[in-house]
């Protein structure tokens, strides 16, 4: 996969493209700790025959992307008491990152789909750089009010549980966390999806970028009153049975956002399961149609 480097904290970002560079481009956005292989190839090609060119990458701190290990560890309670200091870095450079991407191929303007942090990637992309933004979807994301879009508190012992190293374990953590995160509509295979978190493990296993990145989201301001600026067409997708970022969430990002249509999804969690893509793609085709009208 071709690499690109970012910006100004020397990074370099791992991407992959699927479908004709030559029609409009969507950028796919992973969230919190998630490869770009959570994107799964079928999801991916299915977009591209809508129409789409559809470009996934890996996060900072993720996957085969460079990972800002050199400085300390983040101090997650200082930062949850106000001080922000310990956080490497914020979503505002994660969303420098995407636009490196999009640099890179030489796309002047995408439609942007994010997912959880990648959702928050996604609403500072369309504050920071408009321009560049032909249409959003926010899925399973919230807009860093504090208020909104909280964790059960199962859900949220997840993200502050030690991350295992040896191989083994990590699966097993790996596939026990999607399944409590996951669609109680719709279930998937354990037996599967051991094999995607087996698959996304030796690809890379790197739990210390999970840490800054989590980091980045708790120290990021609030955006709720610069997407009230947000022109670009908005899908706000939600899922009503989500543990780790209830629809709150998505309702209080859809009401930031001046015109944006809101989607909630009976017997959805936190994932995106195959059963539910053809209703995101179709609810993600019709939102860049939005901008097409426009």
């Amino acid at each position: 996969m071709p690499r690109t480097p970012a910006n100004a904290q020397q990074v370099e970002i791992e991407y992959d493209t699927f479908g004709d560079p030559a029609r409009p481009t969507v950028l796919l956005i992973m969230g919190l700790g998630q490869q770009l292989t959570s994107w799964r190839e079928e999801s991916c090609e299915a977009l591209a025959g809508r129409g789409f060119h559809v470009v996934r990458y890996d996060n900072r701190d993720t996957g085969l992307s460079t990972f800002l290990d050199a400085g300390p560890r983040p101090d997650l309670r200082a930062i949850m008491e106000g001080d922000p200091s310990s956080a490497p870095y914020l979503l505002g450079d994660m969303a420098l990152d995407a636009l490196s991407v999009l640099d890179a191929l030489g796309v002047e303007r995408a439609h942007v789909v994010g997912v959880s942090m990648g959702g928050m990637i996604g609403q500072q992309l369309a504050i920071d750089h408009p321009e560049r933004v032909l249409s959003l979807s926010s899925i399973m994301s919230r807009p860093g009010d504090r208020v909104s879009g909280n964790a059960t508190p199962e859900a949220g012992a997840l993200l502050l549980r030690p991350r295992p190293e040896e191989r083994e374990a990590a699966i097993e953590a790996g596939v026990a966390t999607l399944i409590a995160l996951g669609s109680p509509g719709y279930p998937e295979d354990p037996a599967e999806l051991r094999i995607r978190v087996a698959a996304g493990y030796d690809r890379s296993n790197r739990p210390d970028g999970f840490l800054r990145q989590f980091a980045a989201i708790l120290a990021s301001p609030d955006r709720t009153a610069a997407l009230h600026g947000v022109t670009a067409p908005t899908l706000v997708l939600h899922g009503a049975a989500d543990p780790l970022i209830d629809r709150s969430g998505g309702e209080a990002t859809a009401k930031a956002v001046p015109g944006a249509e809101l989607v909630i999804v009976p017997g959805m969690g936190h994932n995106l399961p195959a059963a539910l893509w053809p209703l995101i793609a179709d609810a993600v085709t019709a939102n860049a149609a939005r901008a097409s009208a426009d």
